[in-house]
């Protein structure tokens, strides 16, 4: 197979393209549609997708809720300043971290925030700055969390998010992500009704983004990276929804990658769609076989990331690199709150 390189994911980004602030307007996004069968590309408007959708398709959207997941505390008795990402609730109290200064956190060490109205104390020391952290706290810990967190915006935005909700899509719900699902920041309720209007089913499923979305590749040869496990959920109505609609020929629409995930992951695990839970580590990149969706709604990734891999197994590599190339030369935005692309099979 060709392109086992991370390198070989690589493009030319000027910084001047991320996109550091969300659009007023969420549905004034452009869109790239990439015609994958047809080997070829246009520049639209996110509101055109309207023109891209039958009646009969199913369009999949994750309604993860991203929690305020940073905290920055100071470890007990050297007052050393420590930042934690909560990635995923392993058990009650005990949460998978991401730690900034991981190397002042052993075993045992309590980091305490706010004076001390939350602390955490490490039961786990894992690789590559991970730590299991025991909270310690008295109330609900979710209202303590909404005081104390802050939102965990990517490093590449740097400017300041004056309303907290423009990182959340307009149907976030189930709370544990410590990234948003992007490509879902282009959606209104409004836009939702005009899609049902047409005919258009709407499912949900659940994936809470955590370090196997968002961490960077740290191998050359892309068989060699280990994706991190991911919590995932599908009802029983949406996989119903999804079985009657492979079933009967229609298509099914994802947006996003995360949802994508969850439902290649499902699909791999039963043969069909079923009312599940898990974790998934599942890595889709060229020379993946694809089982469920035929369309894909998402925005532009960084280079050389799990996620530009994925767009690259779906609409075929030399497409995908020719059609970031142009977005690039046409100054599309790029990102988390940047324009998105609709990958479609006709």
């Amino acid at each position: 197979m060709k392109y086992t390189k991370t390198s070989d994911f690589d493009y030319e980004l000027p910084h001047e393209l991320i996109a550091q602030t969300p659009l007023k307007d969420r549905t004034a996004s452009r869109m790239m549609v990439i015609h994958k069968n047809q080997g070829t590309y246009e520049d639209r408007s996110f509101r055109d997708l309207l023109e891209y959708l039958h009646e009969g398709d199913v369009i999949v959207r994750n309604n993860t809720r991203v929690i305020p997941a940073r905290l920055f505390g100071t470890k007990e008795k050297t007052g050393a300043h420590v930042e934690l990402l909560l990635l995923k609730q392993m058990e009650d109290d005990v949460w998978e971290c991401l730690a900034g200064n991981a190397k002042v956190i052993k075993l045992g060490t309590v980091i305490s925030f706010h004076d001390g109205r939350l602390k955490a104390q490490c039961t786990y020391i894992g690789e590559k700055g991970i730590r299991h952290m025991k909270m310690i706290y008295e109330g609900i810990f979710n209202e303590i969390l909404d005081q104390l967190g802050n939102v965990p915006l990517p490093p590449y935005i740097r400017e300041k998010l004056d309303d907290p909700e423009r990182y959340q899509t307009v149907y976030a719900k189930v709370r544990g992500s410590a990234a948003a699902p992007t490509a879902g920041l282009h959606f209104t309720p409004e836009f939702f009704e005009e899609i049902e209007k047409k005919g258009v089913t709407i499912a949900e499923v659940t994936l809470h983004v955590g370090l196997g979305t968002f961490r960077p590749m740290d191998t050359e040869e892309i068989a060699d990276h280990h994706m991190h496990s991911e919590i995932y959920m599908m009802s029983k109505e949406t996989a119903d929804i999804l079985n009657k609609a492979k079933e009967e020929g229609r298509r099914i629409i994802a947006i996003g990658t995360t949802s994508v995930r969850t439902l290649e992951s499902v699909w791999n695990r039963f043969g069909r769609f079923e009312e599940c839970s898990g974790g998934t580590e599942l890595f889709i990149y060229p020379g993946y076989e694809w089982h469920t969706i035929d369309c894909m709604i998402t925005n532009f990734h960084l280079p050389k990331s799990t996620l530009i891999m994925m767009i690259a197994s779906f609409a075929g590599y030399d497409l995908t690199f020719e059609a970031y190339r142009h977005a690039v030369e046409e100054k599309y935005r790029f990102f988390s709150f940047g324009d998105c692309m609709l990958i479609t099979n006709e």
